[in-house]
């Protein structure tokens, strides 16, 4: 009782006179929002302030999860008017048809309300973050989906060039087919997509986003025969051969959204029920504007890792190895580092495949398998091109490597990537390439195993208590009371994921003399690492358990991204 009427008496406070008075007179001073000063002079977080603020309005509050079990119904009230006045006609889960408004001060659009819609229809209250987000939600499941909903058409022409994307360009097209590939294309690039999937299933074609490292389905088209159109239409776009289907095939083409151009590399692959597409998507005029800028604390690396790169990159000669899975951010950690270096006194040259980033100063060649220039080749000739510090994109052949080495033993500072799931295993990778331990060790200056971790969304995190079967999967051998578990519920910000933006974590093998000799002498994989664990490595697991123990992160996150040992 007494919290109840703790609760009802703050509710009513933010409702005070002279605290409203006082809001008005500071959103008037600063050109802002009521709500917006309101909700700041509370002190309250975002969704308990929209939740109080229900209740002194005689309002039923819709949470997030709500809101997103709930259906819009536009035919009652339009999307564009939704928009426009910043509140949605809601069908939700136990069946009530409401009105969910952000703004309850707003009398003018309470008063259309009375009257657009039919008599009696409730409001609901809803905060403005999560009100924006379902409605994005919704402006992107209807513009992916308007093509499908228009008479069939002749496909367009191949496009050439950058092809403008706009939602007005998008709506007006004739081709059903090429709307829904542009209005995908269009939707993927707001939403922060890295990769768009176009897997083809037996009733048709599913669309999924990787964001945040993470897929998710965005929707799904009926019919095997679009889907073969869809496919065929990205294989145009990409200078591919449409009428081939059994082999893979990888392509480029570029768009421009927002008057940015944008990349996109392009996989296509038979499938059972067809073909699958993968379309990477490279902004890079975001990557060049923020190339001088590019610096390791971008990646959200704690600052002994950032010490430890930074040492590593500045040293003389010698080769520093970056590893992961796709899409861990090893593109981003080399160029961070050559950034950091880059002070116009050195020859920097890489060789790339593709080129992702493109930085002033540097002479970036591009692979081209076709015309016979592969990595071996290209770092060939590098060497003939008097540099001082060289980038090869990717180690991925035994020619590859001996060269890297060769080029870090004759007073090279090699930077490079090679897939392998920690550092130790790098080495059994280039035993495996048939490199000489005694070169690969004396060339080697140090490896780095990077893996990208979701972050807590900082609106919706709360602390949790895991349960005790969670704990014990993961393996936590310390006092638990130096945890601070939290976890994002899911927010208008963070799209109901819980999650908002990543941070990488680290495991570092910098060689001394005697983990030379180990690894030369065919040492045991667990006595090298012993003997590396008292040298001061860190694991890539303990990284990332430091990160639940300061709440940044679940542990269910790092048991999706490291292996529990």
């Amino acid at each position: 009782m007494n919290d109840r009427s703790s609760r009802a008496s703050l509710a009513s406070m933010l409702l005070a006179p002279a605290l409203v008075r006082q809001a008005r007179e500071a959103a008037a001073a600063s050109a802002r929002p009521l709500l917006d000063v309101l909700e700041e002079k509370s002190g309250l977080p975002a969704r308990e302030f929209a939740a109080m603020l229900a209740g002194s309005f005689g309002l039923r509050f819709l949470s997030v999860e709500e809101v997103g079990d709930a259906s819009p119904e536009f035919e009652r009230m339009p999307f564009a008017e939704a928009t426009r006045r910043r509140c949605v006609c809601l069908r939700l889960a136990d069946g009530l048809l409401t009105l969910a408004i952000a703004d309850p001060f707003d009398q003018t659009l309470r008063e259309w309300a009375r009257f657009a819609l039919p008599a009696g229809t409730p409001f609901s209250l809803v905060h403005g973050a999560d009100l924006d987000a379902f409605l994005a939600r919704q402006e992107e499941a209807m513009s992916a989906m308007t093509g499908l909903l228009g008479d069939e058409a002749a496909d367009g022409e191949a496009a050439h060039g950058a092809e403008e994307l706009t939602l007005a360009a998008i709506s007006e097209d004739a081709s059903p087919v090429v709307r829904l590939v542009n209005s995908t294309l269009y939707d993927a690039f707001k939403s922060g997509a890295s990769d768009i999937h176009l897997e083809s299933e037996p009733a048709g074609l599913t669309i999924r986003y990787r964001i945040d490292g993470v897929l998710s389905t965005m929707g799904r088209v009926s019919g095997l025969a679009l889907a073969q159109e869809v496919i065929s239409r990205i294989k145009v776009m990409s200078d591919l051969d449409i009428s081939e289907t059994r082999v893979p095939q990888d392509g480029r083409f570029k768009v421009a959204v927002r008057n940015r151009q944008v990349d996109l590399r392009v996989s296509v692959m038979p499938s059972m029920f067809g073909e699958d597409a993968v379309l990477r998507i490279l902004d890079k005029r975001t990557l060049a504007e923020g190339a001088r800028e590019l610096r390791l604390e971008v990646l959200g690396l704690d600052a002994d890792s950032i010490r430890r790169i930074r040492k590593l990159s500045n040293e003389p000669y010698g080769m520093v190895l970056v590893t992961g899975p796709t899409g861990s951010g090893k593109t981003t950690t080399l160029y961070a580092a050559l950034t950091e270096i880059n002070t116009g006194k050195d020859k920097i040259v890489t060789i790339e495949d593709p080129v992702e980033y493109q930085l002033p100063g540097v002479l970036q060649i591009p692979v081209n398998e076709r015309k016979g220039l592969t990595f071996a080749r290209g770092l060939r000739s590098i060497l003939r091109h008097d540099p001082d510090k060289i980038l090869v994109g990717e180690i991925r052949d035994p020619d590859t490597a001996q060269i890297a080495v060769q080029s870090a033993l004759t007073g090279h500072l090699v930077f490079t990537s090679v897939h392998a799931n920690s550092t130790f295993d790098v080495i059994g990778r280039f035993k495996h390439m048939g490199v000489d331990p005694y070169s690969f060790v004396s060339a080697l200056n140090g490896i780095v195993a990077q893996r990208l971790v979701r972050i807590n969304c900082p609106d919706c995190s709360r602390p949790v208590q895991p349960d005790e079967q969670l704990i014990a999967d993961s393996r936590l051998d310390k006092d638990l009371g130096e945890y601070k578990f939290m976890a994002g519920h899911g927010c208008g910000t963070c799209r109901g994921s819980g999650f908002k933006g990543r941070k990488a974590i680290a495991e570092f093998l910098v060689l001394d003399d005697e983990l030379r000799e180990l690894i030369v002498a065919n040492a045991p994989i667990r006595q090298i690492k012993d003997t590396a664990r008292k040298g001061g490595t860190r694991l890539l697991r303990e990284a990332a358990v430091d990160l639940v123990r300061n709440g940044e992160t679940t542990l269910q996150e790092i048991n999706r991204v490291t292996f529990v040992s």
